[in-house]
């Protein structure tokens, strides 16, 4: 007698048919990244316990466009590429645990289910949307990663269009942005299969990459606007002041996190 086998659901007497492998996660992508201020209140309602608004600039936000081609350990998924080519965007902003400084994804949306499970593992917040974003590239109209290219984004869900942004690459960076800079604070969250018995699992976790490279940042400016629809409330994360926008190519290698503790976010399973 054999069990059946798979990192995730569908579990088979293979595991083939298992949504997303074992990890380590391997990403190639161009990231733009935009950061501005918002009410420090409206980022402290996304924060349960026992986590805090950071110290400093407490209502900055980073909104990032991610285009991707990722893949497990052996990298099969680059010569299948509808296994491992896909897109999101999401929301970043910072908080403090003990003491220390975390960056915490509240929205996220990806246009693949494999990285809807790749999130649950990982306690992003991940929902369908369609998302796009222009692509450089060294020939013809598209632009190149130089002094004056223009890079637009946009993200949809539910057939309402949440975000659109339009970002002129100013001169190289030193870095890609402060909000996104710091190991993730998530909540890993499953509710009880029993009516009334609060969650089967709630753990805080901290994740990160387990290794990075990365190409020469560039900053510049940008254009946001974001959208009330009925059942997204990123628009409640109004943009108040802009910072600043970015563009980057980056490698990661993402294999595990740790528990920082469980049971004590006093977040309810309705």
């Amino acid at each position: 007698m054999t069990s059946p086998r798979g990192f995730f659901h569908p579990k088979t007497a293979s595991g083939t048919s298992s949504l997303i492998p074992a990890p380590p996660w391997r990403y190639s992508g161009d990231l733009l990244t935009i950061e501005y201020r918002t009410d420090p209140s409206r980022v402290r309602e996304l924060l349960p316990q026992p986590l805090e608004l950071a110290d400093e600039d407490p209502g900055a936000v980073a909104l990032i466009w991610a285009d991707w081609q990722s893949c497990s350990g052996t990298g099969d998924e680059l010569l299948d590429p509808v296994r491992g080519q896909y897109k999101e965007a999401f929301a970043v902003v910072r908080c403090t645990y003990r003491g220390e400084t975390y960056s915490r994804c509240v929205y996220i949306w990806v246009d693949k289910d494999f990285a809807i499970a790749r999130g649950l593992h990982q306690g992003y917040p991940k929902k369908l949307g369609s998302i796009h974003q222009t692509r450089p590239h060294p020939y013809g109209p598209a632009p190149r990663i130089e002094a004056g290219a223009r890079f637009g984004a946009t993200l949809a869900a539910a057939d309402r269009r949440l975000a659109q942004a339009v970002v002129t690459l100013r001169e190289p960076s030193a870095t890609n942005g402060f909000v996104n800079g710091y190991p993730m604070a998530h909540h890993r969250w499953l509710p009880s299969i029993e009516s009334g018995k609060g969650l089967a699992l709630d753990e805080l976790i901290e994740s990160g990459a387990a290794s990075f490279e990365g190409g020469q940042a560039w900053v510049g400016d940008a254009s946001l606007e974001l959208f009330d629809a009925p059942t997204e409330e990123l628009a409640r994360l109004e943009v108040r002041e802009p910072i600043a926008a970015y563009f980057r190519q980056v490698g990661v290698v993402w294999d595990g996190g740790r528990l920082l503790e469980s049971g004590t976010s006093g977040v309810g399973a309705s």
